[in-house]
């Protein structure tokens, strides 16, 4: 039998500060504008997800029949555009601060 994945983190307190990163990785990338925080995180990223979904060809569909008339494959399209640009970013800054720490602890 499959495991099931109920995918509640490990720290539940670290949810806002990883939106909050990429909140900002947005922000440098241009998706969103710097320091907005007028809009919640998720209706950003929904936000991104239609303009991605337009860029597609995808949003007529969307529209008349709704996302769960859009075929795996194409909602992978959408997501991997999204993750691909914002959660790229986000591994070079991580990888950037973590060898400035190594760097700073062998001083």
């Amino acid at each position: 039998m499959a495991r099931r994945n109920n995918k509640r983190p490990l720290n539940p307190a670290a949810i806002q500060a990883l939106n909050s990163f990429k909140m900002e990785i947005a922000g440098e990338l241009g998706i969103v504008e710097k320091g907005s925080d007028g809009r919640s995180f998720e209706a950003t990223l929904d936000k991104y997800k239609e303009e991605i979904a337009s860029e597609l060809g995808l949003s007529g569909k969307i529209q008349d029949q709704g996302w769960q008339a859009i075929p795996s494959k194409d909602c992978g399209s959408v997501g991997g555009r999204m993750g691909g640009k914002i959660g790229g970013r986000m591994v070079k800054k991580l990888i950037a601060l973590a060898e400035e720490d190594m760097k700073n602890q062998g001083n």
